[in-house]
């Protein structure tokens, strides 16, 4: 997919940090791609090569800048200018899909062949599914080596690689020094973490992004025991790779980032979680081409306008959402809260990490759950069973959401299980599997806001309406049931 090199250079020239992730700026005198916002001298135009991503550039042969630093720019959205096979594609990527498998299982995952998901990565991308996955490798670990003392094996182990052979080799080809040497080169002024257990990392996001709107709805929704908000941090128990651990995520003070404090006894797949991180706070979304795209609609326009940065808040563990939106069926959100905590301190194992005030508990794992007498903590007897089967078909690998490719494929499978109907299939689609064009059509704050004359709109009413704003349904969703008064679970 072409860029404009006159825009982008225009762009460049002006230093224009809101271009920041969309494209990289080559320059063919030095050998180094930029960011925008570079602060080196500007290069001339016939000097300069324009690519859609950092993959793209290194493919090419050019090397991240060291003064820029590209690895910590905002991650591109997933979706931006790519077609909806290479959208998933880059999803699963940035969830480790090929950390442990090739380009053929991930266009099995997809329905394609490998040649052609190849082919569309060329012709979207300019860069190769696996360039795309070192390129994310290698960028997390010069961010380790510059942020924390970790060991340079730690680091490879945190950042996917398969060896540490292998990150050597890899952190040589991207930027031409080995790691020691870039550890050596490191600002002075970097702020370093010096307990292994204890590491802050940052994720950085794409302006404007309206933290304390995200924070406020997930605070509204956390799981007593198992999550909280507190003075702007949202903090809770997680499992990961193995062991038990604390989470705290805050707004950086210093720059447009998140801040993420982990502790965990081992700092493996840190990339991994670092991902969940992203989802849950959609830090990679473009609000503003989202948000000029929704106010073509007159009613979104006043929710969109009133927003600042458009973003659909995500789930840390997929499973554990599905369950929250069962519980979320015809109850209150505040019902739906307290009955989740039920359910965790009941079947959840009890926490044993570092000491954290309100986190007690786990959220109880799908085996857990396929047996368990739901109806003694308050469900009713056909939402128990539909949160058994539901626990049953993951426990049992029936059903496995990181396999879950389309939209339709997502809905598809959930609606299959007795007791999960469209809105819940959709509502988790949009939320735990990050999909932008779900819309649960079926909701009651939707069919209110979309209607008439007092009277509700049809689900089909809904979806006609819905058809304007693709492929960013799930955006406009979440703009009209903060704005418009609309609630849902």
């Amino acid at each position: 997919m072409e860029l404009d090199a006159r825009a982008c250079y225009e762009a460049f020239a002006a230093r224009d940090r809101r271009f920041d992730g969309r494209f990289v700026t080559a320059v063919v005198t030095t050998g180094v791609y930029c960011r925008p916002g570079c602060p080196a001298p500007l290069p001339r135009p016939r000097n300069v090569r324009f690519y859609r991503c950092a993959a793209a550039a290194e493919e090419a042969g050019f090397r991240p800048c060291l003064r820029c630093r590209p690895e910590t720019s905002p991650g591109a959205p997933a979706w931006n200018g790519t077609s909806s096979t290479v959208s998933r594609a880059l999803r699963l990527i940035e969830a480790g899909a090929l950390d442990d498998a090739g380009v053929d299982a991930l266009a099995e995952r997809l329905g394609v062949g490998d040649r052609h998901l190849r082919r569309l990565f060329d012709e979207h991308l300019g860069a190769s599914p696996l360039a795309v996955a070192q390129t994310r490798r290698a960028h997390f670990a010069r961010r380790l080596i510059d942020d924390t003392t970790l060991g340079m094996a730690e680091i490879a182990m945190a950042s996917g690689f398969p060896s540490v052979r292998r990150f050597n080799a890899t952190m040589r080809d991207t930027f031409r020094r080995t790691p020691r040497e870039l550890r050596a080169s490191r600002a002075p002024h970097t702020k370093r973490n010096a307990a292994a257990d204890a590491l802050t990392l940052r994720v950085p996001f794409r302006a404007p992004f309206d933290w304390d709107a995200l924070l406020e709805y997930v605070a509204g929704r956390a799981i007593p025991g198992v999550e909280c908000v507190e003075r702007g941090v949202w903090r809770r128990a997680i499992v990961h790779a193995g062991s038990m651990g604390l989470l705290e995520v805050s707004r950086s003070a210093e720059e447009p980032a998140l801040e993420l404090r982990v502790a965990l006894p081992e700092p493996r797949d840190l990339i991994g979680l670092v991902t969940r991180v992203s989802r849950v706070f959609d830090v990679a979304a473009d609000a503003t081409s989202i948000a000029r795209h929704l106010r073509r609609d007159a009613l979104l326009k006043r929710a969109v306008s009133l927003a600042r940065g458009v973003r659909v808040p995500g789930a840390w563990d997929p499973f554990e959402l599905a369950v929250r939106a069962i519980l979320g069926q015809q109850v209150s959100v505040k019902g739906a809260t307290t009955i989740a905590g039920r359910v965790a301190r009941t079947y959840g194992a009890p926490y044993a990490g570092p000491a954290a005030d309100g986190i007690t508990h786990q959220f109880p794992t799908p085996a857990a759950l396929a047996d368990a007498p739901l109806e003694s903590v308050g469900l009713t007897r056909a939402r128990a069973a539909t949160v058994r089967g539901l626990a049953a078909a993951v426990a049992t690998g029936a059903l496995d959401f990181s396999r879950l490719g389309t939209l339709d494929d997502a809905v598809t499978a959930l609606t299959a299980l007795p007791g999960i109907g469209p809105w819940t299939a959709h509502y988790v689609a949009m939320r735990a599997l990050g999909e932008p064009d779900a819309l649960p059509a079926a909701d009651l704050g939707l069919r209110r806001v979309l209607g008439t004359g007092g009277r509700l709109a049809s689900p089909a009413d809904v979806e006609a309406r819905a058809e304007a704003w693709r492929p960013w349904r799930s955006y406009a969703v979440l703009a009209l049931w903060r704005h418009e008064g609309a609630s849902a679970e």
